[in-house]
């Protein structure tokens, strides 16, 4: 086999929850662009139409469904119609996120509720119903998007947002139990953890934040439009088949100071 072949992924069904904008979107462009079939999943069913639609005109497959995450019955219809159309699910990346800036005592409770809920609950829920698929094929690749929030505390000065940072540990400490519990499966489960990245979620922080940030970041740069794909890429595919329980960070250097 030639290391190129490594990273191929055509024949493999894969879904990006939160995959029509942002993180998401990179992530399943360079899935289709490597030859998998992708799923876009979000609330917003138009926005995941037309993401849908760019990565068939790459040569591939893809659906567009709308899903919120917290919601047993609507994923348990997305993974329906996906393993009905393509037979298989090979790669589920749990992108979709939520966030709320508040100092600790100011947090509304229903939007600690709300962070929480999205980001750690949707997160089991998507994997438990991938994860019966995958079960049952004996294969799979399942990574959870995480956070260099999830290491520990930030500044409150640019980011002071204590539900985000949770759930994002929570994320990490899931991800390393799932993948001891299912390695029995061969289903392989990471994270990654990026740094900052423009997204329409990091604009306020980046607003407020960005100089700091880069003061921060030994790469000097934030995260561009490519810089997950690769990742994102490697997790999913035959190249890191002996790697589980892994968080991947991509934050240009920061996490090494």
């Amino acid at each position: 086999m030639h290391v190129f072949d490594l990273f191929k992924l055509e024949g493999k069904t894969a879904i990006v929850t939160g995959g029509a904008r942002g993180l998401g979107a990179q992530i399943a462009q360079g899935f289709a662009e490597a030859g998998a079939n992708v799923v876009v999943c979000s609330r917003k069913i138009e926005a995941c139409q037309e993401m849908s639609d760019k990565l068939k005109s790459l040569g591939v497959d893809s659906l567009a469904f709308s899903c919120d995450i917290t919601n047993q019955e609507a994923i348990k219809k997305v993974v329906e119609e996906t393993t009905a159309h393509f037979g298989s699910i090979d790669i589920l990346v749990n992108n979709s996120g939520a966030t709320w800036g508040a100092p600790v005592v100011d947090m509304p409770y229903e939007a600690w509720q709300k962070v929480l809920n999205v980001n750690v609950t949707g997160t089991f829920l998507m994997s438990q119903e991938v994860g019966k698929v995958m079960i049952e094929q004996k294969s799979g690749k399942i990574i959870n998007i995480a956070s260099v929030a999830g290491f520990g505390g930030t500044d409150p000065g640019y980011m002071d947002a204590i539900g985000y940072n949770t759930s994002k540990g929570a994320v990490m400490t899931f991800t390393k139990d799932l993948a001891v519990k299912w390695g029995q499966y061969n289903i392989h489960v990471n994270a990654i953890a990026p740094g900052f990245f423009p997204t329409k979620m990091s604009q306020g922080l980046l607003h407020k934040g960005k100089d700091k940030i880069l003061e921060g970041t030994p790469l000097n740069r934030l995260g561009s439009d490519t810089d997950l794909m690769g990742a994102a890429l490697f997790l999913a595919s035959k190249a890191s088949d002996y790697v589980t329980g892994d968080i991947l960070t991509v934050d240009g250097g920061a996490h090494a100071l």
